[in-house]
């Protein structure tokens, strides 16, 4: 199933685009983590998250457009570079005990250097499917291997600072990521593939038609939000039950729980036959995250919690993976680098609000509040997914571009 995709992309480029993506998994609880411990102050640690996620939420389609027009060879190793930088100055500014603007600061500046691999390397896949002639089939089994590894990525990175953090010392975790995203960022840029990452249209447009977005690109966007605030509401009602059970302990392993069953559907996407199309699935899935996340709010037991969640990550992917190939579909393909950080970045924002606005209902109103936000956004979503006209016609084959 997956073997054309391993024969086109190689066997270098995923290895180094999936640990490239390790440390954007790993910093957001790193940065938490590293500063509660030295600054004894979990407002201050939830300051500097949040402006890690904001400077990301902001500055990832910036990111993505400037590959789309110079190519990601210039653009990936400046901002993996930079973002090492911003990260080690994280660190030895929390060490330090700085004070939490300038803490601030340092977290908005690593969130917005973050070299948006994932996307970026999600694009570089299918330009180089459809370069090589691939059908929509061919096309979305790619998009499934992207999305099972950044899947995964979300699932191994807060492990791995988990990890770190009891054997040494929440910096140890993010320095390695730092060192992990200089080596393998600059290593993900440079592979051969990146001649193939800037694509123009094989037919003759005016600029504006190159550029133009379809109307339903920015319901796709929304729905990405509301896909993240579906992530931060079930961590706070996640967090708040355990508490609650008096097993704080089994948060992160509930959680990665989740993203493990998720992985495994994204992983089966491939399988879905061809004649189902992707507004089919996105309805589909839609309508899935609203079965499976609506029981969540009764939910008052570890075993109830650990089978809910599973269950509801069998949804997540598969929406994931569809909006995902919906956009490919229905952008120009000399946005598409920029249109794909655009939907991570609306992840990445809406995990955050929704964390910080979720936390609180469940701190007064319990876990239940909690999980009753992210059985909203999975409403939204249904209701986008079944209003919204999508009309991606025919593929539009792209040819490599000269390398930048």
């Amino acid at each position: 199933m997956y073997r054309d995709t391993l024969s086109l992309l190689g066997p270098v480029l995923p290895v180094v685009s999936f640990l490239g993506r390790l440390p954007t998994a790993m910093c957001q609880l790193g940065s938490l983590l590293l500063v509660a411990e030295t600054s004894g102050s979990l407002t201050t640690a939830g300051l500097t998250g949040g402006a890690l996620a904001a400077g990301q939420t902001l500055a990832g389609p910036l990111i993505g457009r400037l590959a789309d027009r110079h190519g990601q060879r210039p653009v990936v190793p400046a901002a993996a570079l930079a973002n090492a930088v911003a990260v080690t100055a994280l660190v030895l500014a929390a060490l330090d005990r700085a004070g939490t603007g300038l803490l601030m600061v340092l977290g908005a500046l690593a969130g917005a250097t973050v070299p948006q691999i994932g996307p970026l390397a999600r694009t570089r896949s299918v330009n180089l499917a459809r370069a090589a002639g691939a059908d929509d089939r061919a096309a979305g089994t790619v998009l499934s291997f992207e999305g099972t590894l950044d899947e995964v990525s979300f699932v191994l990175g807060p492990a791995l600072v988990g990890l770190a953090a009891a054997v040494a010392h929440p910096a140890a975790a993010l320095l390695t990521a730092a060192a992990l995203l200089a080596g393998c960022g600059t290593a993900f840029a440079l592979h051969p593939t990146a001649r193939s990452a800037t694509v123009r249209e094989a037919t003759r447009t005016s600029a504006a038609e190159r550029t133009r977005l379809p109307a339903a690109t920015y319901a796709l966007r929304i729905t990405m939000v509301l896909q993240g605030a579906m992530f931060g509401a079930s961590q706070a009602g996640i967090t708040a039950l355990t508490e609650r059970l008096g097993t704080p302990d089994q948060a992160g392993l509930v959680y990665a729980a989740m993203g493990v069953m998720s992985a495994a559907a994204g992983f089966a996407m491939a399988a879905v036959p061809a004649r189902i199309g992707l507004g089919t699935r996105w309805r589909a899935a839609t309508g899935a995250l609203v079965v499976l996340a609506a029981p969540l709010v009764l939910v008052d037991t570890l075993g109830g919690l650990y089978a809910g969640v599973v269950v509801l990550g069998v949804a997540y992917a598969p929406h994931l993976i569809t909006v995902f190939g919906l956009t490919e579909r229905i952008v120009p393909p000399a946005r598409l680098a920029e249109s794909m950080a655009f939907l991570t970045s609306g992840i990445v924002g809406g995990q955050a609000l929704a964390l910080a606005a979720a936390a609180r209902l469940a701190d007064t109103h319990g876990a239940p509040a909690a999980f009753g936000v992210a059985a909203g956004a999975a409403v939204a979503c249904a209701v986008l997914s079944w209003t919204v006209r999508l009309r991606t016609g025919p593929v539009r084959r792209a040819v490599a571009a000269p390398s930048a």
